[in-house]
């Protein structure tokens, strides 16, 4: 279904809406990684910053559908957080370049495989994908409860009443945005919301200029910042499961946006999505930041806004690349606080789990069989996201892959399919 284009103006606006919604999840990576390594300052201000600009660079990569890459849906690329404590592991075991060579070889991993992996499609009938984009929004929004009390959960002001505060009034603002605004002005409450919330919040003692005033006006990115990458099989496998848990995860996105767009996801789709993945990770090692992969945050907002062109997303992503220049302009957004991030976070990611039931009303839950795979699937995805531990006496590989709710939840629900229904469940 074709959808109505909007003015560049209204698109510049809409693309800072997605920017912002994606940007704590971006920014959280390369603070997390540089921290664990010790990276000094100089080191964390180019990583951060060059980060932003690679998020900008992945997500054109995306949305640049040819031949070859691009799925050419409006997605948003970002750092993905469960590459995390595996970069920490192997920055810290062996060194920053074992880590950057690892990420170049899972890219290149995934770009050669992304074929073969796009052929999943015949797994994925709607009691599966319904059921995977519902685990999405639901393991999201402990991550918006989190940031509604102030980011940090062992912090002795965690669920002070100024966070609490300043997160219900972004809630309240975007529901009566919603509910009483028309037109342009209604597509954009989550981003009235965040300004909003964050002139309230900075009223309470709650804003820092200080990352503004601190970060340099101009830089480059450099290939090779940190240094040559090495490459060694252990680091480099490990990296190669992490992609492929992407890749799972960024199926369920693409066939949440296919869903929203009234569109087919097809096999060439998917392969075409992943390769540019791969391509991001690529360029992603190269210039010594992380991998990437499709942001889910950012599906609520395009259910939201109502507004699901391209544009938007060409806008976010030119946006990235300009703060990732100019960093002292990418720390404007860093300002926002948590418990503001956190109220917008739980209406969008609440709208991603509503999109996942919407896609499940289609299946037949007369087949008592159908029920089984949904509520196993759920329960599986949502008992590994809150106890990820459960599975720690299991070899560190398998770990990988079942220590991630949204995975978990995957898995269940494709051989659950399988087993009760077949192939011949595909339309159920």
């Amino acid at each position: 279904m074709a959808q109505k284009e909007v003015s560049h103006k209204k698109a510049a606006v809409l693309g800072l809406q997605h920017l912002l919604a994606m940007y704590s999840g971006a920014v959280a990576v390369p603070l997390l990684i540089g921290t664990a390594l010790h990276f000094n300052s100089t080191q964390m201000t180019y990583l951060v910053s060059i980060d932003i600009f690679m998020c900008g660079l992945a997500t054109l990569i995306q949305l640049f559908r040819n031949k070859y890459f691009g799925i050419g849906l409006p997605v948003v690329l970002g750092c993905a957080i469960q590459a995390v404590a595996p970069l920490e592991m192997i920055g810290q075991k062996f060194s920053i370049n074992t880590m950057y060579g690892a990420i170049i070889v899972a890219g290149i991993f995934v770009f050669l495989i992304a074929g073969w992996f796009s052929k999943i499609k015949k797994l994925f009938p709607p009691v599966v994908t319904g059921t995977l984009i519902t685990v999405i929004g639901l393991t999201l929004i402990p991550v918006a409860f989190q940031n509604m009390g102030g980011g940090n959960a062992q912090a002795k002001d965690f669920g002070d009443a100024k966070n609490l505060i300043a997160a219900f009034i972004t809630i309240l603002i975007i529901v009566v945005i919603e509910v009483w605004a028309k037109g342009f002005l209604r597509s954009i409450s989550v981003l009235i919301g965040l300004i909003v919330g964050t002139l309230i919040a900075s009223c309470m003692g709650l804003v820092s200029l200080k990352p503004v005033a601190e970060a340099s006006w101009f830089h480059l990115p450099q290939f090779f910042y940190f240094g040559v990458p090495e490459f060694e099989w252990s680091s480099c496998l490990t990296m190669i499961i992490i992609a492929l848990v992407s890749l799972v995860e960024s199926t369920g996105v693409f066939f949440a946006i296919g869903d929203l767009l009234h569109q087919d996801i097809t096999e060439e789709d998917l392969k075409k999505g992943y390769r540019a993945e791969g391509l991001a990770q690529i360029f992603g090692g190269l210039f010594n930041t992380f991998p990437y992969t499709t942001f889910s945050q950012n599906v609520g907002l395009l259910q939201l806004s109502g507004i699901k062109t391209k544009r938007p997303i060409y806008w976010a992503a030119g946006l990235l690349m300009a703060m990732g220049l100019l960093p002292k302009i990418g720390a404007l957004v860093t300002i926002i606080p948590d418990s503001v991030l956190g109220g917008a976070m739980l209406v969008m990611f609440t709208m991603i789990a509503v999109q996942g039931i919407k896609m499940l009303t289609k299946v037949d839950f007369e087949n008592n069989r159908n029920i089984l795979i949904v509520a196993i699937s759920i329960g599986m995805g949502l008992g590994v996201t809150v106890y990820p531990q459960i599975f720690q006496t299991l070899p560190q590989t398998i770990q990988l892959f079942l220590g991630n709710g949204i995975v978990v939840a995957s898995i269940c629900a494709t051989l659950l399919n399988l087993l009760f229904n077949g192939r011949s469940g595909a339309n159920k």
